[in-house]
């Protein structure tokens, strides 16, 4: 996959950037822990302009949160946990992965679509429930590429100041992304315990 993106971004240039990190939110088995290192690398090889990269990459993730927001918008949660199950497979994706989301989202509110986007594991499925809650297009909008911003300049800077070893970011945030995503779970079972003990 590796050989892929590079391919693609020296190839394409800020378009490339685009539309990888567009994939990246379709088909969540792309990593943005390699594309963004990456085009910061590029950029400090004098190949790219570091903030057009960045825009690149925050751009190509806004769109391609959307066809996710829209389609729990539209499908409902049922439909896309029987999708899930059934297709989700080829996209690592499955109804767990979407209760997961929906929890998160249902406890913090909009501020998960801030939060959850600079959050490995979670960022790209974020966009369901938010569209499952009918959550309205312009802050949807708004929080997305606020915390896109952050995530992507990040890995952009991550990737320009380590230079030729950008790779070491995505082995380092792979593990950590786990982790991460371990202590959301751990967290969300947790107030779900606190929550029935109360009742």
């Amino acid at each position: 996959m590796t050989a892929w993106i590079v391919n693609i971004m020296t190839s394409l240039g800020y378009l490339g950037i685009g539309l990888l990190m567009f994939l990246e939110n379709l088909f969540p088995p792309i990593p943005s822990e390699l594309i963004m290192p990456l085009a910061g690398f590029t950029a400090a090889q004098g190949k790219l302009n570091i903030a057009g990269a960045i825009a690149a990459g925050v751009l190509g993730t806004v769109i391609g949160a959307l066809p996710w927001y829209y389609a729990g918008k539209f499908l409902g949660e049922e439909r896309l946990k029987l999708w899930a199950d059934k297709y989700g497979k080829w996209i690592t994706i499955t109804s767990k992965d979407i209760d997961r989301s929906k929890h998160w989202f249902d406890k913090h509110g909009v501020k998960a679509v801030l939060l959850c986007r600079m959050v490995p594991g979670v960022r790209t499925l974020i966009s369901l429930p938010a569209g499952i809650s009918d959550m309205h297009i312009v802050p949807f909008l708004i929080y997305s590429t606020v915390g896109t911003i952050l995530w992507v300049g990040l890995l952009t800077a991550a990737g320009y100041v380590l230079g030729n070893n950008y790779m070491l970011v995505e082995e380092y945030l792979a593990p950590v992304s786990k982790i991460v995503l371990a202590a959301l779970v751990i967290g969300l079972v947790i107030v779900i315990i606190r929550r029935r003990q109360r009742r």
